[in-house]
């Protein structure tokens, strides 16, 4: 257990990011499965414009740091792949 203050409000601070960092990673989650579901589906515009969507909530996770760039990079170029193969 933490004994010195500055440990306490580590603890505190790191509970505090654990939950901004999951609605982060929650919400990029959200807009990639738009983008699958709208490739299972067939439709190429909508899959385009929720790619469009998802490309800067990508980008946004790496610069916040909850995402690695590759990571990211990895699924953008899977999802245009998907979109442009339909």
């Amino acid at each position: 257990m933490a004994n010195t203050p500055q440990a306490k409000k580590r603890i505190r601070r790191n509970e505090k990011r654990a939950e901004i960092n999951g609605n982060r990673i929650g919400r990029i989650r959200t807009f990639v499965k738009k983008v699958e579901a709208a490739i299972a589906g067939g439709d190429k515009a909508a899959a385009a414009d929720a790619l469009k969507a998802a490309q800067p909530e990508l980008a946004r996770g790496v610069a916040r740091g909850v995402l690695h760039k590759n990571t990211a990079s990895r699924k953008l170029s899977r999802l245009s792949k998907a979109v442009s193969g339909l």
